[in-house]
C-alpha cells in the first residue's frame, strides 16, 4: 500500500488511541461500528455518482474519501495495513491468470 495511506492509518489509530477534541475521527469511533459502516456506504455511492457523472476532479475526493473511511473502518475492526496489503500482494499474483476457454468458430 501507498505511504500515504499508511501515515493516513497511522494517524487514525493515533486518534483512536489518544481522542483529540473535535476530531472527526474520534466522533466516528464514538459513535461506533454503525456509523463507520454508513459512512463508508455513503462514500462509496458518492464515488459511484462521480465516476457516472465522468467528474475526475469529484471522483479524485471521493476515493480519498472512500480510502478514509475504509482504513477507520480498519482500525475499528483491528485489522492492519500489513495484513491487508499481504492479501493484495497474494491477490496480484494471480492476475493475469485466468482460463484460457476454447471459443468455437461459428462460422466454419
Amino acid at each position: 500500500m501507498s505511504e500515504a495511506f499508511k501515515e493516513m492509518y497511522d494517524v487514525i489509530v493515533s486518534r483512536r488511541d489518544d481522542p483529540q477534541e473535535g476530531s472527526y475521527t474520534c466522533y466516528l469511533f464514538d459513535k461506533g461500528l454503525d456509523k463507520i459502516l454508513k459512512k463508508c456506504g455513503e462514500e462509496c455511492t458518492e464515488m459511484v455518482i462521480a465516476a457516472k457523472n465522468h467528474d475526475n476532479e469529484e471522483l479524485v475526493n471521493e476515493i480519498n474519501d472512500v480510502l478514509y473511511h475504509m482504513a477507520v473502518l480498519m482500525v475499528e475492526c483491528g485489522l492492519t495495513v500489513e495484513e491487508v496489503d499481504a492479501v493484495m500482494r497474494e491477490r496480484s499474483k494471480k492476475i493475469g491468470n485466468l482460463k484460457q476457454f476454447h471459443v468455437s468458430d461459428h462460422n466454419t
